[in-house]
């Protein structure tokens, strides 16, 4: 026996629930074949027919504050996330940081005896705080969660995921066809058994968040072509074959109206056969990534299910954390990165990488027509928060033995913050007023458990406002009045002032889809919702309103290299995220490398981001070379090597990087030289000016991630010793503002 003066852990409330939460990526209201789209799910339908399906579900219209909301059950603007991680600025309502006072659901739920774990995504870590030494107070593990396995930031290769356990940074497992969301789910797996043997009278949270479907979209190609030909009719007739099932399955009101295209999207008909055959590949691939994603999570349900575990879990599957994204513009593309970086593919590059879509050597984003096709019936898109197509999104909650009257849709709207309020409301545990001795703010959600039960009501009145990058609305009581997006998401150039945006009315208790402006109508209740959402933003920190992508500022973030210009690297056998190397964007830079190089030295010997975009400075059969790529099209790199082998022993090899400017992505020259002396140089005439990506981060001494050097091929490792990696940076070119952070991708 063991003795009473050992601590206990806490216990949760006799027969507490498992919870299993789920979010994907970018999956717009009319994917799913659980919500009438043309996308198999038939995992999502299993649960959907054991349980509840909410058609009037909402999120914030962005991945980093929908999650934030999801985590904490308050407002995305009352805990900091007002937008990205990314777009993080100096004000309580975007500055990227949680508050002690908002603890999130894993931090209450292991408080309170369950074992809790987080797979995939996340994207509520301050950037300045990501790098190996944290602090770690605000990652999944400080967030409350005792296991993680996952990606930091808006997205991830599929193939080559940076990935993180726990605090340690990783690299995917060594295996033939390795597909992140398959790992994502054999980890899953693995912790469900783990925890079933060791804590069999614990209950559990399991956090399931995986990029799907987020960008880049890819997928083993067998999945992909499962859907060839299926997208052919194009977008128009997908929609109006999505907005039929919808109805017929009574997925929406039979009074529902299918709101028009906008202007700025192509019909169907005007595109020519080239920009169909592409469209088409690009909209199989995000397909082929949904259904295989599908697929695996299928596993975990298996899993439960055949350890008896399913009938007392609680499962709750929000599918998208937003609507489907229109960031791939009006005619996707092979590497989205490059078009962040004002790279525009044309159609005969399209079409020379068709056959790469969706596999290791693309980084892919369908058109916005698709998007469109995607969030049926609404108006809009991802970041639009005004309207439906921006933050309607299926909802799924499954619970075997307390759901009695299952496969029925439930019409209540509900928003993202209802969620933590939900799970805790069935756990049994009250709202804590203190968590970690600090005194916690209320929820800003309710709970849904009163859907669970035929013939219950919902509360007798319901507000919630939306706010995103200017795109503002407010619900009340069957009516939300709407601001009028002024541009598409992908369009360049500022907005105009959000207090000159125009205002919409709309009474969605008979209008589903938000199709009838009523504004002219109604003006003195378009002037009450607009007077309440204005008491709503004094509320939840949301003051001032910017519009405008990345609020069109230049306020740079707290780093670890502020006041700095000279930094030592040594080489460690891991890959360094972008949050640990300087900023190299739109000034002059130098790396120098002090090293001892064997007869025919081959490998990297530093480089930064890949195919997609990057430079790197390695060697190959004795030969020092450099090549600088801002993107993959003819004419965007630059390569230089030495004309004749280095000899065996001590050197100090560099790479010069003089910035001629001006502003954003300007001219470079590149220089490489050899103990000192120059030996060869060349002009790059447009360089990465926004944007590197969050795939790969900086390796030194090998290769990880995709190689920038497309003859290079993984790991690389150097053949001779590294003794340092000494890095100098100058002061950013005139008219170069910081727009974004360099490692980052939109969420």
């Amino acid at each position: 026996m063991t003795s009473g003066n050992f601590p206990k852990r806490p216990q949760a409330p006799k027969g507490a629930p498992n919870i299993l939460l789920v979010m994907t990526d970018d999956v717009g209201f009319g994917a799913t074949s659980t919500f009438g789209g043309p996308i198999p799910t038939p995992n999502f339908d299993r649960l959907a027919r054991a349980g509840i399906r909410y058609n009037r579900f909402h999120t914030t219209a962005m991945c980093s504050p929908t999650r934030a909301a999801l985590l904490t059950g308050r407002n995305h603007h009352a805990v900091g996330f007002g937008g990205l991680a990314e777009m993080a600025i100096a004000q309580p309502g975007y500055n990227s940081v949680i508050p002690e006072k908002a603890a999130t659901i894993g931090r209450i739920l292991s408080a309170n005896g369950y074992d809790t774990a987080w797979l995939g995504k996340n994207h509520n870590t301050p950037l300045w705080e990501t790098t190996s030494l944290g602090p770690f107070d605000r990652w999944p593990n400080g967030y409350g969660f005792d296991y993680y396995y996952g990606f930091f930031g808006g997205a991830a290769n599929q193939f080559v995921p940076a990935l993180i356990e726990n605090r340690n940074l990783v690299e995917p497992p060594n295996q033939d066809g390795y597909i992140l969301d398959r790992d994502l789910i054999d980890h899953g797996v693995d912790w469900l058994r783990r925890q079933r043997t060791l804590h069999p009278d614990h209950p559990f949270l399991l956090y399931v968040a995986p990029g799907t479907a987020h960008s880049p979209h890819q997928a083993p190609r067998e999945w992909i072509d499962r859907f060839k030909g299926q997208f052919d009719g194009g977008w128009d007739a997908v929609r109006a074959a999505t907005f039929h099932r919808q109805k017929a399955a009574g997925i929406i009101p039979q009074d529902a109206v299918l709101t028009p295209r906008p202007d700025k999207i192509p019909a169907w008909d005007s595109c020519s056969a080239d920009e169909k055959r592409v469209y088409c590949r690009m909209m199989e691939a995000y397909a082929g990534m949904l259904a295989h994603w599908d697929h695996q999570f299928g596993r975990i349900l298996d899993e439960l299910e055949s350890t008896g575990q399913l009938d007392n879990t609680l499962v709750i599957y929000i599918q998208g954390d937003n609507g489907a994204s229109a960031e791939g513009g009006l005619t996707g593309a092979t590497n989205e990165i490059a078009k962040y970086n004002s790279v525009e593919p044309t159609m005969e590059e399209l079409l020379a990488n068709i056959d790469h879509i969706g596999g290791p050597n693309s980084f892919s984003a369908y058109p916005v027509g698709w998007a469109w096709a995607m969030n049926t019936p609404f108006q809009w898109f991802k970041q639009i928060a005004s309207h439906f197509g921006g933050t309607r999104n299926g909802l799924v909650i499954s619970w075997p033995r307390r759901i009695r009257k299952t496969d029925v849709i439930s019409d209540a709207f509900h928003h993202v913050t209802d969620i933590v309020p939900t799970i805790l409301d069935v756990v049994g545990i009250a709202p804590p007023t203190e968590v970690g001795h600090v005194a916690q703010v209320p929820f800003d959600g309710t709970s849904m458990r009163y859907t669970f039960d035929e013939g219950s009501t919902a509360p007798a009145t319901r507000e919630q406002y939306f706010e995103l990058i200017g795109n503002r609305a407010f619900y009340k009581d069957g009516w939300i009045a709407s601001t009028h997006p002024p541009a598409l998401p992908f369009e360049p150039g500022k907005r105009p002032p959000p207090e000159e945006w125009r205002w919409e009315l709309y009474r969605i208790a008979d209008d589903y889809s938000q199709s009838r402006d009523l504004a002219a109508e109604h003006p003195e209740r378009l002037e009450e919702m607009k007077a309440a959402f204005h008491r709503a933003c004094e509320r939840n920190n949301v003051y001032p309103i910017r519009a405008g992508q990345w609020f069109d500022l230049v306020q740079p973030m707290p780093n670890p290299f502020q006041g700095r210009t000279a930094f030592t690297y040594y080489p460690s056998g891991r890959r360094h995220p972008g949050s640990e190397f300087p900023d190299l964007k739109n000034r002059s830079w130098h790396v120098e490398a002090i090293c001892s190089v064997p007869a025919k030295g081959a490998g990297t010997i530093i480089s930064q981001g890949g195919w997609i975009g990057g430079w790197s400075l390695y060697m190959m059969d004795g030969f020092v070379k450099a090549v600088y790529r801002t993107a993959d099209q003819p004419g965007l790199e630059a390569r230089l090597s030495t004309s004749e082998r280095l000899a065996p022993g001590p050197h100090v090899i560099a790479l010069r990087f003089d910035y001629l400017g001006p502003g954003l992505g300007g001219p470079a020259d590149l220089s490489l030289l050899i103990d000192g002396k120059l030996h060869v140089t060349g002009r790059v005439q447009r360089t990465i000016g926004k944007l590197v990506s969050a795939s790969e981060g900086v390796s030194i001494g090998f290769e990880r991630g995709t190689p920038v050097a497309q003859e290079i091929k993984t790991p690389f490792a150097f053949s001779g010793r590294i003794e340092r990696i000494d890095v100098t940076i100058a002061e950013r070119a005139p008219a170069a503002p910081i727009l974004v952070k360099q490692d980052v991708e939109e969420g």
